[in-house]
């Protein structure tokens, strides 16, 4: 009874509280096959940032649910965090809300990560609060004892402050995990007050315990970086250690053979990726998976930025023989798609555009200028894939889509090979190994995304909705190029 007496009081005391958090988010209706790209069919709601577990052979991706874009609760997010679930990826359950917010005082259910322990599983998360000094983030637990379907907050709650050298406001993401010696162990986002040097005081602040209650700071395992190292993440994969940590969105990563470094930096960073906010892992029967979400543009504008919230994103992790990392295409996932016909491909007639199409194979020649081919009537939603084959060196290969005429040209994707540079619109990858060699290039074109995969190994995803062309241009610059095993499937929605 007092627990009721205490809603209804918050409620009468603070009757915008649930009023700016989502309350409407119905798992029942949401899709349950062809997860890539989820968020939630209530035009209002949104994905934010996801929070991968396995246990027991199942799937746990717990996510932010999100309400306009961040503006709940005055701006601070008014986030909790829902549920769903998977054994292969290909067949999804939903759930209610498994963690939220309860309390006045609870401005956002922060990203975090989850743990099982014995018969019990652990959340752990940092709470936004707003006081007469500003904005705080600090940490809170709950525990479920139904696997993870439901948690309730432990106490005290909150159960741990910022340290002293870190900035209140910067304080969040913990990533939890438990070693060897039965030891408990979190890894938070953070920002010193003072660092070495200016600007750089981005660090994870490093709590121990053994149990759930006394927490010791100790040493950490990362600091000096430009912005705070949010979401971090921390697993161990065959005879290496990974410590992923996103800044501005984009994610890094550094590896060693021992548990807490020192660190390697890796040649490559694969999941540096504008678009592609906050990766986060989990392992499936022996495989990895990458889960992160793509925002919305302001205003669904091509040219704007970045709004909070939008859908989710899965990917596969693949490890190389160094430790490196790579990303791939996930198709357990992937849309819904049939095989179509590939539509007739022209090589126009014009000067120093020196080509031709036959057997399956398309040639463009430009040793000075520009050659262009053009495919024509391509579903409105499709996915392509092809190789993309170097005769010699070549300054850049385009593929032009969503385009309308040689003026409307859609949206262009780069291959630099002399830059290692792979761009889509305004977005663009950096040190992309392999362009001057074969190539294999798998893209998706689907209602306001282009999401593409080069080789399999690195992925740029865009939000694009403007153009709704349906032609395709290809083109070459200064070299010659051979694209084969061209293939068009219809996306079903």
């Amino acid at each position: 009874m007092k627990r009721i007496f205490f809603a209804v009081l918050v409620c009468i005391l603070s009757p915008s509280l649930f009023s700016q958090v989502a309350k409407d988010y119905n798992p029942a209706i949401q899709r349950t096959t062809h997860f890539q790209y989820f968020k939630p069919v209530e035009s209002h709601l949104f994905s934010g940032d996801c929070m991968p577990f396995s246990h027991n052979g199942t799937l746990y991706l717990y996510w932010l649910l999100d309400e306009g874009n961040h503006s709940g609760l005055n701006g601070l997010g008014g986030h909790q965090w829902a549920l769903s679930t998977t054994t292969d990826l290909v067949n999804w359950k939903h759930y209610p809300v498994a963690l939220g917010i309860d309390e006045e005082w609870e401005k956002s259910i922060c990203t975090g990560s989850v743990i099982a322990d014995g018969d019990k599983t652990y959340a752990f998360y940092s709470t936004r609060v707003k006081d007469e000094k500003g904005v705080h983030e600090q940490l809170s637990y709950a525990m479920s004892t139904d696997g993870g379907f439901t948690f309730k907050k432990q106490q005290p709650n909150p159960f741990y402050f910022a340290p002293e050298e870190c900035v209140s406001r910067d304080f969040r993401d913990p990533r939890a995990f438990k070693d060897k010696d039965g030891v408990f162990h979190l890894f938070i986002s953070g920002y010193e007050k003072n660092p070495n040097l200016g600007g750089m005081g981005g660090y994870l602040v490093h709590l121990t315990s053994k149990d759930l209650k006394n927490w010791t700071e100790t040493e950490s395992p990362l600091k000096g970086q430009y912005g705070v190292p949010e979401c971090p993440d921390y697993f161990k994969w065959n005879d290496w250690y990974y410590l992923l940590y996103s800044i501005h969105g984009d994610t890094y990563y550094v590896k060693s053979k021992n548990p807490y470094g020192p660190w390697e930096y890796p040649r490559t960073q694969p999941m540096v990726d504008k678009w592609a906010n906050v990766a986060k892992t989990a392992e499936l029967n022996g495989r990895r998976i990458v889960a992160f979400y793509t925002n919305v543009k302001k205003n669904n504008l091509d040219s704007e930025g970045q709004v909070w919230g939008g859908c989710i994103v899965l990917r596969e992790l693949f490890q190389q023989e160094d430790g490196a990392l790579s990303v791939g295409y996930l198709p357990e996932v992937a849309p819904a798609m049939s095989p179509v016909p590939t539509p007739v491909i022209s090589v126009p007639a014009i000067s120093d555009n020196k080509g031709s199409y036959r057997n399956g194979v398309l040639e463009i020649n430009a040793s000075n200028g520009v050659g262009i081919a053009s495919m024509k009537d391509l579903p409105r939603q499709y996915r392509i894939t092809m190789t993309i084959e170097p005769k010699g060196n070549y300054d850049e290969f385009g593929l032009y889509m969503r385009a309308t005429d040689k003026d409307k040209k859609g949206y262009k994707l780069t291959l630099n090979p002399g830059r290692q540079i792979v761009s889509l619109f305004e977005s663009r990858l950096e040190g992309v190994d392999g362009l001057r060699n074969e190539v294999k290039l798998n893209a998706i074109v689907m209602d306001d995304i282009i999401d593409v995969y080069i080789n399999n190994e690195r992925c740029i995803i865009n939000r694009l909705g403007e153009q709704k062309g349906e032609n395709l241009f290809f083109s070459v610059k200064n070299g010659s190029i051979a694209i084969k095993d061209i293939k068009i499937y219809k996306i079903m929605q």
